[in-house]
């Protein structure tokens, strides 16, 4: 069975520079859209069921998300995808930019979509909050509306709040018309 073997930033770097190595980014394509390391090609994790990432003959694949949490928690799952020996970057694209790698940004993409999510279910609840203290406690049912909404997402995996917030005109692609 393969495994996940860590490197650090600077080496994973080192080897994508020489062309020995395929870095694959698994976060969703809004959060690579804003940030990622240079090279690096978006696959996401929940379209690995779907296609894997196929390296080129002599070259090793090297994972990375965000902080180094997503590929520690599917290491077996990322090893299986692919043949030989599988790297992984240690801490993510958070130590890599910590170690002063270049990343490529595009501050012109929306927030990613989950952080959008927990920023309008926190304003929702405090503002439920505020609302119930200096209004009215009926308020207090617009918390416990989100609350609510929140434990369903993470008991089904369905979110409803993403799913109204991902056909938003901001976090829509601009049609390409001609």
């Amino acid at each position: 069975m393969t495994v996940l073997t860590p490197l650090k930033p600077a080496e994973a770097a080192e080897r994508l520079k020489s062309g020995n190595a395929v870095l694959v980014d698994i976060r969703e394509r809004d959060e690579f859209a804003r940030e990622h390391a240079p090279g690096a090609v978006s696959h996401p994790l929940s379209t690995f069921d779907r296609s894997v990432p196929e390296p080129r003959p002599g070259q090793t694949v090297i994972y990375t998300c965000r902080t180094g949490q997503r590929t520690a928690m599917n290491g077996t799952r990322l090893a299986a995808c692919v043949p030989g020996q599988v790297y992984v970057v240690e801490g993510g694209l958070e130590a890599w930019k910590a170690e002063g790698l270049p990343t490529r940004k595009d501050a012109s993409q929306p927030i990613e979509l989950m952080r959008q999510v927990q920023m309008t279910a926190g304003g929702l609840i405090l503002l439920g909050a505020a609302l119930g203290l200096l209004i009215h406690p009926a308020f207090w049912g617009l918390s416990a509306f989100v609350g609510a909404g929140l434990f369903f997402a993470g008991a089904t995996g369905f979110c409803g709040m993403a799913r109204l917030l991902g056909v938003m005109p901001w976090n829509r692609a601009p049609s390409s018309q001609g």
